[in-house]
């Protein structure tokens, strides 16, 4: 159990089985598939039992108020789902954090004077239909609704489909004025993905600001055909193609100061080893901390790519699937929370970070802030994702301290 963060805060031992991956390690929690479901449910249970009242948006982002909702409120959460084979925290760090910072502020008898709301927010990884922070982006107006109920999944199915079968209207998605408006401050805590904080030498940071990113899907065509029986001199493979840019890539983004370019799919098809793939397509994450270098960069990895398709007879195209500007934090929200949090040792750690959030998004519309808690390894997005227990609380008496300040 140590790879599931059970020893660590009991809300995450409760669900440290659901969503294992036998296969990858680590955890596979994908929008509305069974895992996540299960995580909803039990979400609804445990704000359920602190007597909280849990709403589900237009958008399938859940809500758990305590008081009535209304204007100006206090907002925290994150996200249940995961990346395939993802750690125990991202995401689920945050949730756990909440509830019990809440059921901590109940114990001491406090009452807010703002509302006040732990938010899950929907595919916020982007595994299943490709968009990350999918239901952030539909509340605030960032994807339009045709856009997103058009996406499919692996296998085919929409976003259309699937949020039908899950009893959720589609033709009610998107943007949601009255709820965003609504929201006076929204706070994020989640496991810090790097080293900052270890460098540091302290538990808790804040953020201040997002690296602009984006997905880019790559899809090479050729001449599918026997790898037996097709001389290499007649072939017009697109493996050897695909394979040529992603060999690159790395180059390309180290003369790019801070850029960072990652290929982590790639899907041939028909997928056979005895088989020349008539098509293969791999997606590229592309991030910078300037916008400008990002789709610089973006534009260097196509123009390689339509290189490398015509030198094997191939063709190309090149789908922007999500694109995420920089975000940056407003001073304050975070000047609030430092003054809460700052002790004998000085101001709050304030980092900037490579991985989008939803916080990210919402930033865009509303006072944003998020708390970051250390993570020894610096490992994220795989199964040696990480914090200690003693992190770990100092995440919750952060939050805790900041609602308490703040509601």
């Amino acid at each position: 159990m140590a790879d599931s963060g059970a020893t660590v805060l009991p809300g995450l031992a409760e669900i440290a089985e659901v969503g294992r991956d036998r296969t990858r390690g680590g955890y596979t929690r994908h929008l509305l598939d069974d895992a996540e479901r299960t995580l909803r449910d039990w979400f609804v249970e445990r704000a359920t039992r602190l007597g909280l009242d849990v709403e589900q948006d237009r958008n399938g982002n859940t809500w758990a108020w305590w008081g009535a909702p209304g204007p100006d409120a206090f907002v925290t959460g994150s996200h249940l789902d995961s990346v395939p084979g993802g750690g125990a925290f991202d995401g689920p760090l945050g949730i756990v954090s909440a509830l019990d910072a809440v059921a901590r502020l109940q114990a001491a008898g406090h009452r807010p004077s703002r509302p006040t709301a732990i938010a899950v927010f929907a595919e916020e990884e982007g595994s299943r239909f490709g968009v990350a922070c999918l239901g952030s982006r539909l509340l605030s107006g960032a994807i339009s609704p045709e856009r997103a109920l058009a996406l499919t999944d692996a296998d085919g199915t929409s976003l259309r489909d699937v949020l039908a079968s899950a009893g959720i209207d589609p033709s009610g998605v998107g943007p949601d004025p009255e709820r965003l408006a609504g929201i006076g401050t929204f706070v994020e805590l989640h496991v810090e993905q790097g080293r900052g904080l270890v460098d540091l030498g302290a538990p808790v940071a804040l953020a201040s600001s997002i690296l602009g990113h984006g997905r880019w899907r790559f899809r090479f065509t050729g001449q599918g055909n026997h790898a037996g029986a097709t001389l290499m001199a007649d072939r017009r493979d697109p493996m050897v193609a695909a394979a040529a840019v992603v060999a690159g890539i790395p180059a390309l983004a180290r003369i790019r100061g801070d850029a960072r370019a990652t290929v982590g799919r790639l899907r041939s098809v028909p997928g056979g080893t005895n088989v020349i793939a008539s098509a293969v397509e791999f997606w590229l994450d592309a991030r910078a901390g300037d916008d400008a270098v990002t789709q610089a960069l973006v534009a260097d990895v196509a123009g390689t790519a339509r290189a490398a398709a015509a030198a094997n007879g191939c063709a190309v195209a090149v789908t922007e699937e999500s694109w995420s500007a920089r975000a940056d934090f407003p001073e304050g929200p975070r000047s609030a929370i430092d003054r809460v949090l700052r002790g004998d040792a000085g101001p709050v750690p304030v980092l900037p970070t490579g991985a989008g959030h939803d916080a990210g998004v919402l930033s865009a519309h509303v006072p944003s802030a998020m708390l970051f808690v250390r993570n020894p390894t610096g490992v994220s997005h795989a199964p040696e994702e990480w914090s200690d227990a003693e992190d770990c609380a100092a995440g919750v008496d952060a939050l805790t301290a900041v609602m308490r300040a703040l509601t």
